[in-house]
């Protein structure tokens, strides 16, 4: 979500095609949504962070994983390959995106890695989909916008910023802008709160940096709110946690997917 602003996002070659990348499009009500899968096994869904894309939020996780998996990672829309729609961009609309292309892929029982807003997608899927879910992982998650140590930073987005290859690239102002109200307003107490993390009834591994862009306060909301919750911590590590520790990351990932 928020970090990949502090990035400013991927550098993308310009004469890169959607051609050059492995996945494909999938048709979800009137939109696309891209996604790629990698190996084979019990099945893995990726869900990256805001204003980012798979392969940029999971870099060192996607081979890693699909030695043993299945992996299946999802572009949100407006992010990497998958085009922007008409109106605001929300939390709802995208875990419903991700509900509905698990359903066409014939999914369920997933493992469910979230990154940040990918990390809310996680356990709003889990909730309102219980069904296509097994076990998450949820890094970086906020319930609401106060949660974050700092908000300043929206305020500076910056309109010339692009999530994907150059002949997919929109007028991003209006983009940003989305993401921005996104962030400055959601999640909402409708969307997702400690009553209904209550009833996710799934193994969920909550992760944060020490030094996270979410208060380690409303992380540990999140922990104990869950009825079957670890909880993890990484010390002297920022927002980040799988880009920037994926030599502590990966091995923990594979131990808690393993577990019964």
């Amino acid at each position: 979500m928020r970090a990949a602003l502090l990035l400013f996002l991927i550098a993308w070659n310009g004469d890169a095609s959607a051609a050059a990348y492995p996945g494909r499009f999938a048709t979800i009500g009137t939109h696309r949504l891209y996604y790629e899968i990698l190996g084979t096994g019990p099945p893995v869904v990726l869900l990256h962070g805001g204003a980012s894309t798979i392969r940029d939020t999971f870099h060192f996780q996607m081979d890693f994983l699909a030695a043993h998996h299945k992996v299946i990672g999802i572009e949100q829309r407006g992010h990497g390959h998958s085009p922007d729609t008409p109106g605001p961009l929300s939390y709802s609309g995208m875990v419903e995106d991700t509900a509905a292309l698990l359903k066409q892929l014939k999914v369920a029982n997933a493992d469910v890695i979230g990154f940040s807003d990918g990390a809310i997608l996680s356990l709003m899927l889990g909730i309102r989909y219980p069904e296509l879910v097994r076990r998450i992982v949820a890094s970086g998650a906020n319930l609401e916008p106060h949660g974050l140590t700092s908000r300043s930073y929206l305020d500076t987005v910056n309109t010339r910023t692009g999530a994907g290859p150059a002949d997919n690239r929109r007028s991003l102002g209006n983009f940003d802008e989305k993401l921005r109200q996104l962030w400055l307003h959601h999640p909402t107490a409708e969307e997702l709160n400690p009553a209904m993390l209550q009833t996710l009834h799934r193994p969920v591994l909550v992760m944060s940096g020490d030094n996270d862009e979410v208060q380690l306060e409303h992380t540990l909301l999140i922990y104990r709110s869950l009825p079957d919750a670890r909880l993890w911590i990484l010390p002297g590590t920022a927002h980040s946690t799988f880009g920037s520790r994926p030599q502590w990351v990966n091995p923990v990932l594979q131990s808690f997917l393993d577990g019964d």
